[in-house]
């Protein structure tokens, strides 16, 4: 999957802290607290844990048959996979097509899959990939090069189709007046099983985009043809008309009810003593109304896995032995919650006016500002009430799950109102006619509404703590619930938004981020698509973002990456919360499982032994 489309789905965002460079109050305590050094040796004792469990694990031979079921509130929305832009609809789908390469759930690493083997130019230029010449799809049809080549020539990069992957594989480069471009790359067929791309520049994640799904050409060209490519495959289709390579086909799909799988008795993947894969029968996905449904389905024993809140943590972990399943626990997730300010600085089309009031964008454009409502929010509060001592402060934009990319040495803004109304003390920003509310130095009351979406209680929980921070600052603002798809809506459409608390899902590559940090996209949320940066701060992180994307040495695209994070902690575009503990409540009946911190199996190769 890349970025884009999970962030269409979650709607999630990675983000900063804070280094603050200027005099004394504004420079938050870079030294760590006992409390937080022991959150990072617990963070620590997990990690180390994970990555023992994943350098022993080997695969056993399994037995075939069985069902996993798992309870989810996400509906698929679509069957097109290549229009999917929701959670539902793309976890469905990731069971019936597959990539060139897959993201190894032990390494997090690239490794082979619908190619056998690849070679690359001294320049990384050129990749030349060989094709597996066993692989059908759904229907029998011979899985060939043509169809690698059709599914980036005629969808990925086909302006009538309305797809999310295209901006993957659009490449930023310098022309010769040192503006920057983008080039698609190029896509040939070399023979049935052999096919090349031609890039522009070089790409460091170009292995892990690989993991890009491969759609039939013998199906889809001609709804393609015909400009109907946005009909086929509609959730009203016959969902055993969706054809993959993948190790399972949809069986049945009852709206609002579940989603069964049936194992695709020709897959290509075999075990090391020759058995077929996958060895479950059945997958069942079940389709339930909340988040709570999820919850409760696990614990009446409906459904076999479970990825638990902090707040369920409690509940769950003394049933473990009595009710054969076990909570792993897989340190801090890539994923982030982040409070941030609306800085467009465009107007509306279609009446002229600003999308942010001239005050409001004095307000939330000075980064003194910003800083001291980083200094105002609890994070220890978050940590304990919402997510019950199970998660880990935030303080860098990429997540200590990523590894050697997170950079761990960012300053950090600890909770301290007195520093934090020392910082708007210090720019006249104070309350001159004593009601209780923060006027500025040009005398406007510092007035807004903070907003996120009431289908999120953890959301919501969090957000009311940041709501009480703002209030003992002295600043006035109001509490608003929207539904999610509201929220979104003026997110990255209507601009109509003042601040607002929303999440972002991360992946091990920062790369993945760019959707975010840089200036020119469409989710650079608190002032998308910008036509040039619109600070000198916003170009550099640009300029880093690209040349990490092109740099070829680990060690140096590590550098790029940490000064990233130095720069988004020092101007604070978002002001981040926590990273929640991962946990996962599996029965105890499993087969080639085990918790890493890039996964907990491999669908093909998971058994039952009950």
């Amino acid at each position: 999957m890349t970025m884009i489309r999970t962030l269409g789905i979650v709607l999630g965002l990675l983000v900063a802290a804070m280094l603050a460079n200027s005099c004394e109050d504004d420079i938050p305590a870079s030294t760590s607290s006992p409390e937080v050094a022991t959150l990072q040796e617990a963070e620590q004792d997990v990690a180390v844990a994970l990555a023992r469990n994943a350098d022993r694990f080997s695969y056993a031979i399994g037995d075939h048959g069985g069902t996993l079921t798992y309870a989810t509130s996400y509906e698929p929305l679509t069957f097109n996979l290549a229009l999917a832009n929701d959670y539902g609809s793309s976890t469905v789908l990731s069971y019936l097509f597959e990539g060139l390469t897959e993201i190894s759930w032990l390494t997090g690493e690239p490794e082979p899959n619908l190619a056998e083997s690849w070679v690359v130019s001294g320049d990384g230029l050129t990749w030349t990939f060989a094709l597996r010449q066993d692989v059908s799809w759904h229907d029998g049809a011979p899985f060939t090069a043509r169809d690698v080549e059709f599914t980036f020539n005629h969808i990925i990069y086909n302006d009538a189709v309305d797809t999310a992957d295209r901006a993957t594989f659009n490449f930023r480069l310098l022309d010769e007046h040192g503006e920057w471009q983008q080039a698609p790359m190029t896509v040939a067929v070399v023979d049935d099983y052999t096919v090349q791309f031609a890039l522009p520049v070089a790409f460091a994640p170009f292995l892990r985009a690989m993991s890009q799904p491969i759609f039939p050409k013998h199906i889809l060209q001609p709804y393609v043809d015909a400009g109907t490519f946005a009909d086929v495959w509609s959730i009203a289709s016959d969902p055993s008309e969706v054809i993959g390579t993948g190790p399972f086909l949809i069986e049945h799909y009852s709206p609002g009810e579940r989603v069964e799988f049936e194992r695709n008795p020709d897959y290509w993947l075999h075990d090391v003593a020759g058995n077929q894969l996958p060895y479950l029968d059945r997958i069942v996905q079940v389709i339930v109304p909340s988040r709570e449904a999820v919850f409760e389905a696990f614990v009446d024993g409906r459904s076999d896995s479970h990825e638990l809140l902090g707040v369920e943590f409690a509940q769950l972990e003394p049933m473990q032995e009595d009710t054969n399943f076990t909570i792993h626990r897989r340190g801090p997730s890539f994923d982030s919650t982040f409070l941030l300010f609306n800085q467009h600085l465009g107007t509306d089309t279609e009446t002229g006016a600003p999308y942010v009031s001239d005050e409001q964008s004095y307000w939330f454009t000075n980064v003194e500002f910003r800083r001291a409502v980083a200094h105002a929010i609890n994070k220890d509060a978050i940590l304990e009430q919402v997510q019950h001592g199970l998660g880990y402060p935030q303080w860098a934009s990429i997540s200590p799950a990523a590894g050697d990319f997170h950079n761990p040495d960012v300053a950090t803004y600890e909770y301290n109102l007195d520093r934090a109304n020392a910082i708007l003390d210090r720019l006249d920003w104070t309350d001159r006619d004593g009601d209780g509310f923060r006027e500025d130095d040009r005398g406007a009351e510092i007035r807004f509404t903070l907003a996120t979406n009431v289908d999120n209680d953890e959301r919501v929980q969090v957000t009311a703590i940041i709501h009480d921070g703002m209030l003992e600052l002295g600043l006035n603002v109001s509490f608003e619930q929207p539904e999610f798809g509201q929220l979104v809506n003026q997110l990255v459409s209507t601009f109509d938004w003042e601040a607002i608390v929303i999440g972002y899902g991360g992946t091990p590559d920062p790369h993945d981020g760019i959707a975010l940090w840089h200036s020119s996209e469409s989710l650079h949320l608190w002032y998308p698509n910008q036509p040039a940066p619109a600070t000198a701060w916003e170009a550099e992180l640009d300029d880093l973002y690209v040349r990490a994307s092109q740099e070829l040495d680990r060690e140096q695209r590590i550098l790029l990456y940490h000064r990233a994070q130095e720069i988004v902690a020092d101007h604070v575009p978002v002001i981040f919360t926590s990273h929640p503990e991962r946990l996962n409540a599996v029965r105890n009946v499993f087969g080639n499982f085990s918790p890493t911190i890039h996964g907990l199996w491999d669908i093909r190769y998971l058994y039952r032994t009950d």
